[in-house]
């Protein structure tokens, strides 16, 4: 990708003048908790250094244009008093989103000029479409003097991803956008917001997590997030609870027996022990047991796997030959039916277990994984 310095010259180039500034805000993988944000449960994520990248400037005539480096189209023209969701669904959608769902709250909010660029790959599980809510809320925040805090300028990303894009994410992927630090994972517990930074140096204890991209999304994905998203809603009306997360985890067998779907059952499940597991790693990490988590990890994958069933062969075999290969525990993270794996494993032994699932794809037909190291880093900043 182009340097923040090129962003703002292309962005000149574009529109005919300099920018007032320029944003950026990472991707995201996520350690351990998949699926309880939308439960108000607990998860665990990380910022990637990869970005999406904002060159920006104010309008006065309620004009909003918007444009991708990374995308062969031309210039988006919109007026910010005709946005209404429903959207088309296309990649102007995210941004203008977030342009609607200010101005809805009551936010002053007027024209602006968009070009963005981006790092993190799209349709992996890394979260590229809340890095580019994130990117453009930072920016009007600053740019229109709203005095918005982090965790509001990611409700706010939600709102325009669930009401005017119309995916229905929990906030997971938007807190942790704007909200890690560099060093450390973001301990949330998606309920009340509250955020704790959880010290994440792996380089210092001599190890390294792995995100293997399949480069794989299968149709089974459509739509499913939903379905168990209902699921879950499902389950906690018949358990008598407002969110899974109410149901303790001391208490789940009992909670099992109540449900008599066995799909709802499953789906419990998996929510109450992802919950538990996340709780389980804050407890390994501060007591300086990094690799203790390892065993959690390969948990969560099985979870997710065999009770919420949103795995693939794909990430079946990344998290298989991982473990096989020595890494001390795998999982696939994201929303599932592709997108991608963590491998935490010694840094000595990386190359040796990139290979080891690199020829496990090869011989299995499958399409060559993209094998890149997760390095916790910062949230959304400014950077000119």
């Amino acid at each position: 990708m182009a340097s923040i310095s090129e962003v703002a010259e292309q962005f000149t180039e574009l529109y005919g003048h300099a920018p007032d500034g320029v944003w950026s805000a990472p991707g995201r993988v996520n350690l351990i908790g998949e699926y309880t944000d939308v439960n108000e449960g607990f998860v665990m994520p990380l910022a990637l250094p990869h970005t999406v990248v904002a060159a920006v400037s104010r309008r006065t005539d309620g004009v909003l244009r918007l444009h991708s480096a990374d995308i062969d189209a031309p210039v988006v023209e919109l007026r910010i008093d005709e946005l209404a969701p429903p959207s088309d669904g296309g990649w102007a959608s995210y941004p203008a989103g977030v342009v609607w769902a200010l101005r809805a709250a009551g936010h002053p909010v007027g024209g602006a000029d968009l070009h963005l660029a981006s790092t993190v790959p799209t349709g992996a599980g890394l979260s590229s479409s809340a890095a580019l809510e994130v990117v453009t809320a930072l920016a009007l925040n600053e740019l229109f003097e709203l005095g918005l805090s982090r965790p509001e300028l990611a409700v706010l990303s939600q709102r325009a991803e669930n009401a005017f894009v119309g995916v229905p994410c929990g906030v997971m992927d938007q807190m942790a956008s704007a909200c890690c630090t560099e060093g450390h994972a973001l301990h949330l517990d998606c309920r009340d917001l509250s955020i704790r930074q959880v010290p994440f140096d792996l380089a210092a204890h001599g190890l390294r997590l792995l995100v293997v991209d399949t480069r794989v999304k299968h149709e089974l994905g459509d739509g499913a997030y939903a379905e168990r998203r209902a699921g879950c809603e499902e389950g906690a009306r018949a358990l008598g609870v407002s969110h899974l997360r109410d149901v303790p985890y001391a208490e789940l067998d009992d909670a099992l027996v109540r449900l008599t779907d066995d799909r709802v059952r499953r789906y419990v499940r998996h929510i109450v022990t992802d919950d538990e597991r996340v709780e389980r790693i804050i407890g390994l990490l501060d007591a300086g047991d990094v690799r203790g988590i390892g065993p959690a990890l390969t948990e969560g994958h099985a979870s997710l796997r065999d009770d919420f069933r949103i795995s693939c062969p794909e990430l079946d075999l990344a998290v298989e030959t991982a473990n096989t290969a020595g890494a001390y525990g795998a999982r696939m993270t994201g929303g599932g039916f592709g997108g991608s794996a963590l491998l935490l494993v010694e840094a000595v032994e990386a190359e040796t277990v990139t290979k080891s699932v690199e020829a496990a794809f090869a011989a299995a037909g499958y399409t060559a994984p993209r094998v890149f190291p997760a390095v916790a880093s910062a949230g959304a900043r400014r950077e000119a």
